[in-house]
């Protein structure tokens, strides 16, 4: 059913959202009028956005590689750079495949792979943030998928050793003390622990490679992103733990995603 017509003007919301200091404000007025379903919630949601929040947020949705991800307040919002991470995996993958998506979020990763897969997969997801997971399961679970709550590989099936074809993970990497560097919207209203990636950034990343061998299938590989000044380091991590790593990089949407394959 469609939302009913909003009473607030598209140019009103425009003129708001533009004296708040949004840059898209046209863009960001359709979405919210779209979204609505009465003009309190209209109201509602632009003052939501005026104050800051992450459009995101305010509608309660994402969109990323076509697919509706539901996104709750404080939950990282998956980014569209992150949809290159998605192809590649995509390319390595198969009807069938085993996939898992490591510090899922919303599940925004693992949701896109598996619907570029026509549903195909055998497919698990694991965050430590409870409001993350509650999230995720709203994504995942009716596309067949499975969430758990817990730190990395803790709470995954045992079976689930050496069984992993494609291994997503979308690990914080932001070094500690450039997190107040970032903008509001995320140093705000996004979960820290999906942020902060330790001293160097890598910190999370060393524990999910240490940890890989043991989960992937032979010829299964783990996929994450990272800065491109980090993309070296990365790399290095990844051979240490005995993947072999390589790199890809999107300079349109300045995105570097390693690979690195049993």
């Amino acid at each position: 059913m469609s939302a009913a017509p909003s009473l607030i003007s598209f140019s009103t919301v425009v003129t708001r959202l533009r004296a708040a200091g949004c840059v898209f404000a046209e863009d960001e007025a359709r979405l919210i009028l779209s979204t609505a379903r009465s003009a309190a919630e209209t109201d509602a949601m632009v003052d939501r956005r005026a104050a800051g929040l992450p459009l995101e947020h305010v509608l309660g949705w994402a969109d990323f590689r076509g697919l509706r991800i539901s996104v709750d307040a404080g939950v990282f919002v998956p980014r569209r750079r992150t949809e290159f991470l998605v192809e590649r995996a995509a390319a390595l993958a198969r009807a069938g495949a085993v996939v898992v998506d490591l510090c899922c979020g919303s599940g925004a990763l693992g949701a896109a792979l598996v619907a570029e897969l026509g549903g195909r997969a055998e497919w698990y997801a694991a965050d430590i943030d409870p409001a993350a997971v509650r999230c995720a399961r709203r994504n995942v679970e009716p596309a067949g998928g499975r969430v758990y709550e817990g730190d990395l590989y803790e709470p995954l099936p045992a079976a689930l050793r050496g069984r992993v074809d494609v291994l997503l993970a979308n690990v914080p990497y932001v070094p500690t003390e450039e997190v107040g560097l970032l903008p509001p919207e995320a140093r705000i209203h996004e979960a820290r622990v999906a942020l902060d990636g330790g001293a160097d950034g890598l910190d999370v990343l060393r524990r999910v490679t240490a940890g890989a061998p043991e989960w992937l299938a032979p010829g299964g590989s783990l996929l994450f992103e990272t800065s491109e000044r980090q993309a070296s380091r990365a790399l290095g991590i990844v051979a240490a733990d005995g993947l072999v790593p390589r790199v890809a990089v999107c300079e349109e949407r300045e995105a570097t995603v390693v690979i690195g394959t049993r």
